[in-house]
């Protein structure tokens, strides 16, 4: 998977630009095939990449809510440019993103690698911070998941029916914190624009 740890830091790389250049939608996806032809030539998969930057894109009034509900003493702006997009990264993959691609533990990891990467001294343990507590409000999804042995997967990949309630439970959370934590972000992002 070290391609898609790669193709994220691409990502967080784009999106960090897009912010520092005014965030223009016009040169985005320009920047996009730039920043992967430049950092990632022959990618696997260059279209999780620009999936992935759209994607953060779209949500960020509500990932930026969410940062702000988790980090209140850190005003978005205040931030650090590359923490941010590492913690829209990050956010948008423990949220939003598909749980049995990427387990919110695996996206917890990969911000805070990240962040250590890319950030200053303290961005590891700031990321770390704000995703775990984010993490924790949706009620730890995936967190007494263990992983599968061999021959469960080749069972689960022989038979489309076997073990759908499984990935079913693997990918559960706590629907009811999700939603208020949605809504708060929503209110608050309400309110900054009266």
């Amino acid at each position: 998977m070290a391609s898609r740890h790669l193709s994220r830091s691409v990502a967080m790389q784009t999106l960090y630009e897009w912010d520092f250049r005014g965030k223009s939608n016009d040169t985005l996806d320009d920047m996009i095939a730039y920043n992967t032809e430049e950092f990632a030539p022959g990618v696997d998969d260059a279209d999780f990449i620009k999936r992935l930057v759209w994607a953060c894109i779209e949500k960020m009034p509500e990932l930026d809510t969410i940062i702000q509900k988790a980090a209140p003493q850190w005003p978005i702006d205040q931030i650090a440019g590359v923490d941010r997009a590492v913690l829209r990264v990050g956010l948008y993959e423990l949220i939003f993103g598909n749980r049995d691609e990427v387990p919110p533990k695996v996206a917890i990891n990969e911000a805070i690698e990240l962040a250590k990467s890319f950030g200053g001294d303290s961005s590891g343990r700031f990321v770390n911070g704000v995703l775990g507590t984010v993490y924790r409000e949706i009620g730890e999804p995936g967190k007494d998941d263990q992983p599968k042995s061999k021959e469960e997967k080749t069972t689960d990949s022989g038979d489309s029916s076997a073990g759908s309630d499984e990935a079913k439970s693997s990918s559960d959370f706590n629907q009811e914190a999700f939603e208020e934590i949605v809504a708060n972000a929503e209110e608050i992002h309400n309110i900054k624009e009266d």
